[in-house]
C-alpha cells in the first residue's frame, strides 16, 4: 500500500515507493502461520509449560477470533476468515449448535439436509476452509453453548422427557448427548492438528460454573471421557469467570480459562490461584454485548476500554492468550435467538435477531475501529510469520423501499396447515414441545394457535392459568382484541409473560357460542442460568384456560413452524 505524503519531491516519492516495495517483498518471504509451526513435521500439538503454550514444541500464544459458522451465510465464510487472519490472529473459534444439527430427534444435518439452515451446517467445510486461510481452529462442541442462542443450543425436544435434567448425569440426557457426539466428533477428529488438520483445542461443556449449586462433577468427567473415547486428542479446556465461579466448572485434565470484559488483572490473578503456573487464557474477551427486545438502546463497548484491557492481557506480567468474543457476530437467523430470565422485572427478555454484538466486524462484515486497534496490538506479539493485508470490503446493494399491497390472513395460514398437523380434541395445558409431530420431537419454533368454541354470558371472563410463554394475542370470531406491545407496563397484563393467572373481560360480546383464538409466539428460549432456568416449554404449558372459572375441555391446536418447505 503506497501512502502519499504532502510536499514530497518526485525523488522522495520514488524512495518511499521502493521502501514500501522492499517491505512488502520481505513480508511475503516470511513463512505462513502453518509453515512456521509445521516446517519440520508435526510431532506434538498444543501443550503448556511454565505458564506459556507450545505448539509443536514452538512458543505459541493463542490469538483467536470467534466466528460462528451457523450465524454467517456460507458464501461469506471465506471473507470473514480472511479478515480474522489479516487482523494478526492465528486462530478462529466456533461453537457447535446441537439444536440445528439435530433439529428433530435422530435426524442429523451436517450440511446435507433439506432445511432452510442446512447450507449453514457444513462444519467440516468451515474447518477445512479455516486451514486454507492459514488459521488454526478451536472447537466448542457443547453440548450446551449459551451464545444467546435458543435454549443454549440444546434441542427443545429434550423437554418431552418429564424427568429431564439437562447438563447433568441424568441418564436420559447423557443418552442423547452420546448420540449427538457420536455423529459430530468423528467428522472432526481427523481434522485435528496432530493429524495434519487445523483443530488445536476443544472445550468441555461451557461456563458450567454458572450452574452453581446444580454443578455435577460426574457429568463433566463423563463429557471429557466421552470426547476422548470418540477420538479427541488435542488439548481440552473449560471456560468460566474465575472471580465469580472459581473452579466449579473445571474438570481434571482440562485447562481452565477466563471469560470477561473488564478486570483482566483480577481475573488472571484468580486464575493463577486456581491453576498455579498455568497459561493465562481468555476464552471469551467480550468485545461488545448483545441486545434484548424492549431495551431502549443498542449495547456497545468503547474501543478505548477494550484496548486498555487488551494491553493488560498482552503485557509481560500476564503474558496472556486471547479469543475475541465476538470477532464477527453475524445473525441469529429465523427463530433461533435466545433469551434471559432475570429474577426481577421483566422476568423474561428475548434477544434480538441481530448478533452484531458491537463486535470487531459489524454484522455486515465491515471493519470497525476495534479491528485497527487489535491489528496494531497483536502484530508486535507474533513470531516471524506473514500477515496479509486486510481484504477490501464487500460491495453493498441498495434495496429501495417496497410498498406492501397484500398480506396473508391467519385463516389462510390455518387452511394451508396439513390436516395431520391440526390437532383436535386436545386438553390444556399443552406446550408446543409436547405436540405429537416431527418424529416425537414436537414443535421447536414459531407460533402455536389454540382454538375452541365456547358459550359466553354477559361480561364473561377468560383466564389463562399459569404463564403465557411468551406472548399471546386474543381473537373472538376473528376479531383481534389484544393491544400491541408498546410499553413495559403491559408485561404484567393478560397475554404477556410477566404474571400468572391473568384474565380478560369481554365487555361487548353477545350471549351464545363464539370462536376463541389464542395465538402464542415463542420468542426464544432462555440460554443461561441454573438448572431451574432451563424449564423452557412454550405456548400454554402451565395450566388450563377457564371461561367464567370453568375449564374449557377441548381445543384445536395448530402449529405454525414457518419452515422453508411449508412457506414455499
Amino acid at each position: 500500500m503506497f501512502l502519499a505524503v504532502p510536499n514530497m519531491t518526485p525523488l522522495d516519492k520514488v524512495a518511499l515507493y521502493l521502501a514500501c516495495t522492499l517491505v512488502t517483498v520481505a513480508a511475503q518471504d516470511l513463512p505462513s502461520n502453518y509453515q512456521y509451526y509445521t516446517e519440520e513435521g508435526v510431532k506434538s500439538g498444543l501443550e503448556w509449560t511454565n505458564g506459556a503454550f507450545l505448539l509443536n514444541k514452538k512458543g505459541f500464544r493463542i490469538f483467536s477470533g470467534a466466528v460462528h459458522y451457523f450465524r454467517v451465510h456460507p458464501d461469506y465464510w471465506r471473507d470473514r476468515l480472511k479478515k480474522v487472519r489479516a487482523a494478526g490472529l492465528t486462530t478462529v473459534e466456533t461453537y457447535v449448535p446441537w439444536n440445528l444439527h439435530e433439529k428433530t430427534k435422530d435426524s442429523f444435518d451436517f450440511g446435507d439436509g433439506q432445511s432452510e439452515m442446512s447450507p449453514f451446517l457444513d462444519i467440516v467445510r468451515f474447518v477445512k476452509m479455516a486451514k486454507e486461510e492459514d488459521l488454526f481452529v478451536i472447537v466448542r462442541p457443547g453440548p450446551y453453548i449459551c451464545s444467546e442462542w435458543d435454549y443454549g443450543g440444546l434441542p427443545s425436544w429434550l423437554q418431552r422427557d418429564p424427568s429431564m435434567r439437562v447438563r447433568t448425569s441424568y441418564p436420559g440426557y447423557l443418552e442423547r448427548v452420546d448420540k449427538f457426539f457420536g455423529m459430530l466428533l468423528p467428522l472432526l477428529t481427523d481434522l485435528q492438528f496432530t493429524r495434519n488438520g487445523s483443530i488445536i483445542a476443544w472445550q468441555v461443556e461451557n461456563e458450567y460454573g454458572n450452574y452453581q449449586e446444580d454443578v455435577d462433577r460426574a457429568y463433566m468427567e463423563y463429557l471429557r471421557d466421552k470426547m476422548i473415547e470418540l477420538g479427541v486428542i488435542e488439548t481440552l479446556f473449560t471456560s468460566d469467570t474465575p472471580t465469580l465461579s472459581g473452579d466449579l466448572g473445571s474438570v481434571e485434565g482440562a485447562i481452565q480459562s477466563a471469560n470477561f470484559q473488564y478486570g483482566a488483572a483480577k481475573e488472571f490473578a484468580r486464575l493463577q490461584e486456581l491453576q498455579p503456573g498455568g497459561p493465562n487464557l481468555v476464552m471469551e474477551f467480550w468485545t461488545g454485548w448483545f441486545d434484548h427486545w424492549g431495551e431502549p438502546w443498542h449495547n456497545t463497548h468503547n474501543p478505548e476500554d477494550m484496548a486498555s484491557e487488551l494491553s493488560v492481557i498482552l503485557s509481560d506480567e500476564w503474558y496472556g492468550n486471547v479469543n475475541f468474543y465476538m470477532f464477527h457476530g453475524g445473525t441469529s437467523f429465523g427463530f433461533l435467538n435466545g433469551a434471559n430470565v432475570p429474577p426481577i422485572s421483566p422476568q423474561y427478555m428475548a434477544d434480538v435477531s441481530s448478533y452484531d454484538y458491537d463486535a470487531v466486524l459489524t454484522e455486515a462484515g465491515d471493519y470497525t475501529p476495534k479491528y485497527t486497534i487489535i491489528r496494531e496490538m497483536i502484530l508486535p506479539n507474533l513470531p516471524p510469520i506473514y500477515t496479509p493485508e486486510p481484504p477490501e470490503l464487500k460491495s453493498k446493494a441498495n434495496y429501495r423501499g417496497v410498498v406492501l399491497t397484500e398480506y396473508v390472513s391467519l385463516e389462510n395460514l390455518v387452511r394451508n396447515v396439513p390436516g395431520e398437523l391440526q390437532f383436535t380434541g386436545m386438553k390444556l395445558p399443552l406446550a408446543m414441545e409436547d405436540l405429537p409431530m416431527n418424529n416425537d420431537s414436537g414443535q421447536s419454533f414459531g407460533y402455536i394457535l389454540y382454538r375452541t368454541t365456547a358459550e359466553f354470558g354477559s361480561g364473561s371472563n377468560l383466564t389463562i392459568v399459569g404463564h403465557v410463554r411468551d406472548l399471546a394475542v386474543l381473537r373472538i370470531d376473528g376479531k383481534l382484541l389484544s393491544k400491541p406491545w408498546t410499553s413495559d407496563s403491559q408485561i404484567g397484563s393478560f397475554g404477556f409473560w410477566g404474571a400468572a393467572n391473568r384474565s380478560y373481560t369481554f365487555e361487548d360480546v353477545e350471549y351464545g357460542a363464539h370462536v376463541i383464538d389464542i395465538l402464542v409466539e415463542n420468542m426464544g428460549r432462555n440460554n443461561f442460568g441454573v438448572l431451574s432456568d432451563f424449564n423452557q416449554k412454550k405456548g400454554l404449558p402451565e395450566g388450563p384456560v377457564l371461561l367464567d372459572d370453568v375449564d374449557i375441555p377441548e381445543w384445536e391446536v395448530i402449529p405454525f413452524e414457518f419452515n422453508s418447505e411449508w412457506v414455499e
